[in-house]
């Protein structure tokens, strides 16, 4: 991915009638269907406690009408107990066709969000492992269990990196959401987008523009976030009785 982004054109700006003409006539870039096999019960049974843990972590976010949408979409069209196999394969597909249509600055935020999806799921993954094969767990996690298999996986660090990530996914996704260009190539997309099979990716790249444009205040949002996940990471690893406390 780094490549792609090394060759694009930093002042190019975004064709929405090019993209619109793409769409509806390349055959190259209708979707191409996967099995979806469904989680494993131990990864949607991890996935359902850290979605969970989120929103109570953050319930403040949650009532606030400004920040509640964007943190929503995030519990669940990013981070849910769902299998996202068919969306993940549909932004690595598509991404050699948009990087010849959108700014540098937009495939930029776009390769990050891939990066972190490839992350999350290798963490999870691992996490999930320990629970099931070293801490017994079936079919209940509690919060001990869980800060236990943090701390047996023992990757503060690559943990600390996660959550760079997703402070800086979020600061690109919410600056962008207020960019015109990008509402008007939203607009412009949809028809064809749908006619091509990418009617689900769409409505999710819809969702959280719609969500993220109602944030006011992105740093803020962005630093609150950040602030209590590293300071729920340190708490783990120190061993704190009652990690999840902010």
């Amino acid at each position: 991915m780094p490549s792609v982004i090394a060759m694009a054109d930093p002042i190019k700006a975004t064709n929405p009638a090019r993209l619109l003409s793409d769409l509806r006539d390349r055959a190259v870039i209708h979707q191409q269907p996967i099995a979806e096999v469904g989680l494993d019960p131990p990864l949607a049974l991890l996935r359902m406690w850290q979605s969970q843990r989120l929103a109570q972590t953050y319930a403040d976010l949650l009532a606030d009408p400004q920040t509640g949408p964007a943190l929503r979409f995030f519990l669940s069209d990013l981070y849910a107990p769902r299998d996202f196999s068919q969306r993940d394969h549909d932004v690595e597909r598509i991404y050699a066709f948009v990087a010849q249509v959108l700014p540098a600055q937009t495939l930029q935020v776009l390769t990050a969000i891939i990066a972190l999806n490839r992350l999350t799921a290798t963490l999870d993954h691992d996490l999930c492992r320990v629970l099931v094969e070293q801490l017994g767990v079936t079919d209940t996690i509690t919060p001990a269990c869980y800060a236990e298999g943090y701390r047996i996986c023992a990757n503060a660090d690559v943990r600390a990196d996660q959550i760079d990530r997703i402070a800086m996914v979020l600061a690109r996704v919410g600056a962008g959401a207020h960019l015109p260009v990008i509402r008007l190539a939203l607009f412009l997309a949809r028809i064809p987008a749908q006619r091509a099979g990418w009617g689900e990716l769409y409505d999710v790249l819809s969702r959280g523009y719609a969500a993220f444009r109602q944030l006011r205040d992105v740093p803020t949002f962005v630093e609150t976030i950040t602030q209590r996940e590293r300071r729920i990471l340190d708490q783990i690893f120190a061993g704190s009785p009652d990690p999840f406390a902010v």
